[in-house]
Formats: structure tokens, C-alpha cells, sequence
């Protein structure tokens, strides 16, 4: 097998060669056919995510080692089983549901394993997708999705399932209420293509990018601002009636989440995805005096992975835009997603 690796932080990938893995127990040897490239994967390659105020958490704090494979979007066909797996065959094709955690603690058997304090995902903490083959340690995270198209399904892995996950969290909306994303990029527009599904609200979508506001407009987005613009809260609040019932940040930084803060309502919910990084400061009394909810989201569990590939096979779900490249060109793929080039996802294949 080859994989694309981290071996110096920030440095170009580096293809290493290594045998062929040789499933033991539970575990299932995937042959990787496509792996979407992810945000969330440049915090990696950097080395490190911004806690603000010069504070970060390394890539050696969360249990990783050098050299890495990064990659959580994981597609393929099943290439070998272990002794022990059950209920999957040499041939199946199947999306590779990465939030795994140790599989023994409460969290974990409540089935919330993308809040277990011992994760062990494939592309976060074990070798992941930029790669040819891949391990998984139970054929249950291992998610059918005959009838989606294959490079497309890949991004349900996480955009396509954080979203879902952060939508699912707007459970206090009102009638009148109107739902305002921030960000417009692969996962934000997931965001929007799955809202009609999950929510009976219009969407307002916030970005700096026109091209990326066209997009969500485009995507079944009501509106589109420019949250830079002067006077941007105030369009808000307008639009809104007063103030979002449920804002949704997926960029993650204090200026985007000061901005969902500005243009909630009373008792709306901000929900942070993003993870850009920084910190804000927040008055105490005002979680009392504005009664809202700020909570984060960070991918989602098993059970939402079926809920949402199920809604795509019912056609309830639009396509993304995907743009596919050989993993040969991960390097140029991660360069154009630093420089803002990409609208919707690149799936790289192997």
C-alpha cells in the first residue's frame, strides 16, 4: 500500500510505500477508491489548533506521532476481514463512518462515540484516507450507500454529517424563526442542501465571498450578506424580524462568533462548528439577561451518519458540487483549499 504522509508539519505530503495491512479480529481492510479533503485537515497538517491568546493544543497533545496519513472521508471496497467480523463480505462498497471511540465507555455505549474521550478515527488519530487502503476495527462503522453516487458519498462522512449534526441541534426553533450559516464553504453549503430536509425555516447565509454567497443562493440559500459589510448585523436583524432564532458558525473564529452572538435573538442558539481558532469574551450576566444557548458540534455519531445517508437515498438531500483529482495532487488540492479556490469538495482518488 502508499499513503500520502505528514512528516514535517506544514511541509508537502510525502508518498511512502508500507505492506499491505492484514486484518486482525473485528477489523475490516478497506481498498480506498475516493476520500474527500477536509478543512479540518489543515489544523492537522499545521500541527496544532489556535485556543487564542497564544495558547494551542498540538497534534502531539491529541495522540498522534509523526509520520501521518490525514484523511476522514473515507470510500471503498471491502478487501479483507478479520477472523472475528461479521455481517460484511470481500466486494462491499461502503462509506467509512471515522468518529470512533474506544468502544467500552458510557458515551460510547450511548452511541455517541464522536464525544469519546479516547477517539481512534481513521485520518484524526490513526492513518487515515490519503491513502490505498485503510483499517477499520468493526464492521459497523463501515455505511451502505447504494443508489448515492461514490465520490459524493465519501462527503457524508463529516461535511456532509457535521452539518446534519449542527442542524439537528436548532430543536428550539419557532415558526417565525429564521436560520442564518455562517460560511459558505463545503460544509456550510452541506448545510444548506440538508436544511430543507431537517428544517422548515428559511436560511440565511453569511460569508465574505460573493462568489461563495452566489453559491448558497444558488443552493436554496432565502438570502446572502456579506458579514463584513458595514451595517451586516443590522441587514440581519431586519431580515430576521428582529434576530435569528438558530445561527450555525462554520468558520469558527472570534469575529464570526462575536457575529453570531450580535444577530441572535432571545433565547436563540448559536451552535460553533468551525474551528479557525481564537478566543471571545462574553459578559456573565448576559447568558441570563439574553436567555440564549451557545453550544458547540463537533461531527456527529453513528445514528446520524444512517439518518443522513438515508435522507440522501430518499432524494431529500441535493448534491454538493464535487470537483475529483488522483491523490497524487493532494498537495495542489491543500494549496488551493488554503487559498480559497475550492467551491464544494475535492474527492481524491487513489
Amino acid at each position: 500500500m502508499y499513503s500520502y504522509q505528514i512528516i514535517d508539519f506544514e511541509k508537502p505530503l510525502e508518498r511512502r510505500d508500507y505492506p499491505d495491512p492484514v486484518p486482525e479480529g473485528n477489523e475490516v481492510v478497506v481498498r480506498i477508491t475516493g476520500c474527500g479533503v477536509c478543512h479540518s485537515d489543515l489544523h492537522l497538517w499545521q500541527g496544532y489548533f489556535d485556543l487564542g491568546d497564544g495558547n494551542r493544543v498540538t497534534h502531539a497533545d491529541r495522540g498522534a506521532k509523526l509520520p501521518f496519513t490525514m484523511g476522514h472521508e473515507i470510500i471503498g471496497e471491502v478487501k479483507a476481514v478479520g477472523p472475528d467480523a461479521d455481517g460484511i463480505s470481500i466486494g462491499d462498497r461502503r462509506i467509512v463512518f471515522p468518529w470512533i471511540g474506544c468502544g467500552e465507555c458510557p458515551v460510547c455505549e450511548d452511541g455517541n462515540e464522536n464525544q469519546c474521550n479516547k477517539p481512534r478515527g481513521p485520518g484524526t488519530r490513526l492513518d487515515g484516507g490519503y491513502s490505498d487502503h485503510v483499517v477499520v476495527p468493526h464492521p459497523r462503522y463501515l455505511v451502505d450507500y447504494e443508489g448515492i453516487e461514490e465520490n459524493l458519498a465519501s462527503t457524508y462522512a463529516c461535511s456532509g454529517l457535521t452539518a446534519y449534526s449542527a442542524l439537528c441541534k436548532l430543536d428550539t426553533l419557532i415558526n417565525r424563526d429564521k436560520v442564518v450559516i455562517i460560511g459558505a464553504g463545503g460544509v456550510g453549503i452541506s448545510a444548506v442542501h440538508i436544511g430543507s430536509a431537517v428544517l422548515s425555516h428559511d436560511m440565511v447565509v453569511a460569508d465574505l465571498d460573493p462568489a461563495k454567497r452566489a453559491a448558497a443562493v444558488a443552493a436554496g440559500a432565502k438570502y446572502a450578506v456579506d458579514n463584513g459589510a458595514d451595517g451586516a448585523v443590522a441587514e440581519i436583524k431586519e431580515l430576521t424580524e428582529g434576530g435569528a432564532g438558530g445561527v450555525i458558525d462554520f468558520v469558527g473564529s472570534p469575529v464570526t462568533a462575536q457575529f453570531g452572538l450580535d444577530i441572535l435573538r432571545k433565547g436563540g442558539t448559536l451552535v460553533i462548528v468551525g474551528l479557525f481558532g481564537g478566543s471571545i469574551t462574553m459578559p456573565v450576566p448576559f447568558f441570563p439577561f439574553f436567555q440564549r444557548r451557545i453550544m458547540g458540534s463537533y461531527v456527529g455519531n453513528l445514528r446520524e451518519m444512517h439518518e443522513l445517508v438515508d435522507l440522501v437515498k430518499a432524494g431529500k438531500v441535493p448534491p454538493i458540487p464535487i470537483e475529483t483529482r488522483p491523490l497524487s495532487e493532494i498537495n495542489e488540492a491543500f494549496d488551493d483549499m488554503i487559498n480559497g479556490r475550492i467551491h464544494g469538495r475535492v474527492v481524491v482518488n487513489p
